[in-house]
């Protein structure tokens, strides 16, 4: 069964080639970031792996989708590897409130900047994934963006997480409609 989403839950084009997506979450903010950049936290939710704590450090991500829920599903056909390493480095750090980072190891890698912000009891997080390359990819990473925070509201709330390629699969297809065509 999907879960039904309200409009203000999908990232939106926030300039050309960048997604922008904004979640209220349980801080406090200390919390919030620990799971930006702590291997353990962040595999929960996103990837595991090391990342330097500084400006110019290096970030491996191991994604292993298929261990964020103890929901099991088959993977899709094109993801044929369980697991993915992707390589980047830390632009911007300024604990607990701005973390930025490189995107994939090619000298064209787009950037992911994580902007923390307290709000009483919560903390508001903005995403901003910049410098995508065309339009489908900027389908797959707002799927897989929507997802992966959907996922971390699941373990950061005490929810157990939602499975991730069903979830995927459900809300790019809704990205599909949503964002406008490449000019």
């Amino acid at each position: 069964m999907t879960e039904q989403l309200t409009v203000s839950e999908y990232g939106v084009v926030s300039e050309p080639r960048a997604l922008r997506f904004e979640r209220l979450l349980p801080g406090p903010i200390e919390r919030v970031w620990a799971y930006l950049t702590e291997p353990e936290m962040r595999a929960k939710w996103l990837a595991s792996g090391p990342m330097e704590p500084f400006v110019g450090g290096k970030v491996d991500l191991l994604f292993r989708h298929d261990d964020l829920s103890p929901v099991k599903e088959e993977r899709p056909e094109r993801f044929k590897e369980e697991e993915h390493l992707s390589k980047g480095r830390v632009t911007r750090y300024d604990p607990p409130r701005l973390l930025a980072m490189t995107w994939g190891g090619a000298p064209d890698a787009s950037e992911v900047t994580f902007e923390l912000t307290p709000r009483d009891e919560e903390v508001l997080l903005v995403l901003t994934h910049r410098k995508i390359a065309n339009r489908t990819e900027m389908i797959d990473m707002a799927g897989g963006w929507h997802t992966h925070l959907a996922i971390l509201d699941d373990q950061a709330s005490g929810r157990t997480p939602r499975p991730f390629w069903s979830t995927w699969t459900g809300i790019k297809d809704e990205y599909q409609r949503r964002l406008p065509p490449e000019e």
